[in-house]
């Protein structure tokens, strides 16, 4: 393998302890390459030779983006439902229906070309790391089927059999399916599992089935993330502590009690708190208090939820810029968020940084300073940069 110089570069966020400020920020910096790892980090004045070299021409480098909670195997469209509620519709989770509906119908074809769309469109934006969960399935054949696809664009996968309740179904006899045949078939697929723990919607899961879902998933093998607190009070954030989930996502509607759980977990490598602006924008719900959480001293990742019923999108940049606007983050945070924080919610210690070891998934922005992925919403500045 050859190494690669990448200069030039105005500002380069490493989340390296040895250089400034919170993101580990290192000014008219360089970048060594080496087989796919970085090498060498650090001032361009003390670079080291290497193989080949790319200029950036002064614009900034940091981590490819971690997107560490999407629902990206489907089919169909619900653009209809986003239209409904800008016009003052509540959102409940009934909708999912009817992309498991589309999702049935639509041949491996049609989902793994779609997935490669979705899937380009997140690269080509900075993304490098996506997780990729099943749900528009909710029967053996089809939740296997939709993990078996995303499991060839991603190694991080998820089982959600336990998305909603489809409309028909006993609600025990579903959860008896979840917890057994549905999970062993599933289970091969997935390094993750997953519960949509909403006690005040008829759809989801209340607490006691979440917990039967959760503890026949670990049981299985597989690493805990729980869906919860988003459209109510409920005891998700809880669960995701007792049963050591790698993460709690949405979290909106959190009590005393939930954040200090959290924050005495967060010192033993407790779950990472994962929010999505991008699902408040497009359901005109009530944003979540990020900045609450992260004086808590509770980690907290930014990922899209790209789906089609509440958040159909792919921009990391958007979820920081709306992240800064609206969570009440700073931008350090939010850049620490998409990156660093989505590693930690996927209990991953190789991308989100790029330390020396690291893998060497880089974002490029075109601009000076990481500051404009919020300074510029909208504007289409991020890209993977791809050196080998």
């Amino acid at each position: 393998m050859t190494s690669h110089l990448v200069t030039g570069i105005a500002e380069l966020v490493t989340h390296d302890g040895r250089f400034a400020g919170p993101l580990g920020v290192v000014r008219d910096a360089a970048l060594v390459v080496d087989d796919g790892r970085v090498a060498w980090a650090g001032p361009s004045s003390s670079a080291p030779a290497a193989d080949a070299r790319t200029d950036v021409e002064g614009r900034a480098v940091l981590p490819g983006f971690v997107d560490s909670h999407t629902h990206l195997v489907f089919a169909g469209d619900r653009a209809d439902e986003f239209a409904a509620r800008m016009a003052g519709a509540r959102y409940t989770g009934g909708g999912i229906a009817r992309t498991v509906a589309a999702t049935r119908a639509a041949g491996d074809d049609a989902l793994r070309a779609h997935l490669a769309r979705l899937v380009a469109e997140a690269k080509a934006q900075g993304t490098t790391t996506l997780e990729i969960k099943s749900g528009y399935g909710l029967d053996v054949v089809h939740e296997e089927r939709l993990l078996r696809l995303a499991r060839e664009v991603t190694p991080e996968t998820t089982f959600l059999g336990a998305h909603v309740v489809p409309p028909g179904i006993d609600r025990n006899a579903y959860l008896a399916l979840v917890t057994g045949p549905m999970l062993a078939a599933c289970a091969p697929h997935a390094r993750w599992a997953d519960v949509f723990c909403e006690p005040g919607s008829p759809h989801a899961f209340d607490g006691d089935e979440s917990r039967a879902v959760l503890t026949a998933a670990a049981s299985a093998g597989l690493g805990l993330r729980v869906h919860a607190n988003q459209l109510g009070p409920g005891p998700g954030a809880l669960l995701a502590v007792e049963l050591g989930a790698a993460s709690l996502d949405h979290a909106t509607h959190l009590d005393d009690a939930d954040v200090t759980a959290l924050a005495d977990a967060a010192a033993h490598g407790g779950p990472v708190v994962t929010l999505m602006p991008g699902v408040e924008l497009s359901t005109r719900s009530p944003y979540p208090d990020a900045r609450r959480l992260l004086h808590a001293g509770i980690e907290v990742a930014l990922a899209t939820d790209c789906n089609p019923g509440t958040c159909y999108s792919t921009s990391m940049p958007l979820m920081i810029a709306l992240g800064v606007a609206h969570l009440r983050m700073t931008v350090e945070q939010a850049v620490r968020a998409a990156t660093l924080g989505g590693a930690r919610a996927l209990r991953r210690d190789d991308v989100g940084h790029l330390r020396v070891g690291a893998r060497a998934d880089l974002c490029v922005v075109d601009a000076p300073s990481v500051a404009h992925l919020a300074y510029r919403p909208g504007v289409p500045l991020a890209r993977t940069l791809d050196v080998g």
